[in-house]
């Protein structure tokens, strides 16, 4: 399967366009985003040359359960999925920083302290941690939402202080952050996994706050294979895990992290399979469902007309 890199539609009443990192975000009609999910990938901030088959599919598709399965803690911006990598909602306000929790020490996280830092985002942490140790309790370490180039670390306090968020609208932030962790942790948990650390994003319509973007995919979250969790930490070995540490851990043995003069690796057929691989085995893993790869002949063809579909429907209201 070809995997799709970018789109370029034009639907009716389509007032603007946004190239993300990953998604490709239509506006339409100043009242609705038709967010398309591509096999774009990306690391370290960085959009990697190659696309992944089907890794559009997987994200939608564990953000659109994740979603539903979360709606009465807070409400959040989904319409309609009308296509496996296409989610149709309401256009939000989003607040302009991203709401990353932790329960371990794993990932940027843990970088940070192997570099000799006890606190991250205002937040202190112990000595005497080791890679993927459990904290004493899950910690929210926020970045700043950039348009371009690198997220940047926010304490609480520099988020207030600047006036990026009210202090009530970010009271409230943290509480659903920590809920949706809890909800996340234990459907994980019913799954044999361990949600490691996860991030999610807000927005506003009017006072009312939405979650909105993606949620408990491997693209905003960490998985640990439960199963032998505590027999690897005591043994000073790798857990195993699901997520997109892999792909990270693979350039940084490769030479890049995302800094300037650094070129990404070539990305072989090979491990472009193998990465797919990765996505479907952490879909099937954290949804109990068996993944089903859709192998249109034309997957743009396919997804201009689901979603005309449904445009159709939410414009004629």
């Amino acid at each position: 399967m070809k995997a799709i890199k970018e789109t370029n539609f034009n639907f009716p009443k389509q007032n603007n366009f946004y190239k993300g990192k990953v998604r490709d975000v239509y506006t339409i009609d100043h009242q609705f985003m038709t967010m398309v999910v591509t096999d774009r990938i990306s690391a370290f901030d960085v959009v990697l040359p190659e696309a992944i088959p089907f890794k559009g599919q997987v994200l939608n598709q564990i953000a659109a359960k994740f979603l539903k399965a979360t709606a009465d803690i807070l409400p959040n911006w989904v319409i309609a999925v009308p296509d496996e990598m296409v989610t149709v909602g309401m256009i939000c306000e989003p607040f302009k920083v991203e709401m990353v929790i932790r329960g371990y020490l794993a990932g940027h996280a843990w970088r940070e302290y192997s570099a000799g830092k006890r606190s991250v985002c205002g937040v202190a942490l112990p000595d005497g941690l080791k890679e993927n140790d459990q904290l004493p309790q899950p910690i929210i370490t926020p970045t700043t939402k950039a348009a371009v180039g690198h997220d940047e670390d926010i304490s609480r306090e520099d988020i207030l202080a600047k006036g990026i968020v009210s202090i009530q609208d970010y009271d409230l932030l943290e509480e659903y952050t920590h809920a949706l962790y809890r909800r996340g942790t234990e459907m994980a948990a019913e799954r044999g996994l361990i949600l490691v650390d996860t991030k999610y994003e807000f927005g506003k319509v009017g006072d009312k706050i939405y979650l909105i973007d993606e949620i408990h995919t491997p693209d905003s979250s960490r998985y640990f294979y439960a199963d032998g969790y505590a027999d690897r930490q005591h043994a000073d070995e790798p857990q195993k895990q699901l997520s997109k540490e892999f792909v990270r851990k693979w350039l940084i043995e490769n030479g890049f992290q995302g800094k300037d003069g650094q070129v990404v690796p070539v990305m072989t057929p090979e491990i472009v399979s193998s990465i797919s691989d990765r996505y479907i085995e952490l879909y099937e893993q954290i949804t109990g469902d068996v993944f089903v790869k859709n192998e249109d002949d034309n997957v743009l063809n396919r997804i201009e007309a689901n979603v005309l579909a449904c445009l159709d429907s939410l414009l004629s209201k």
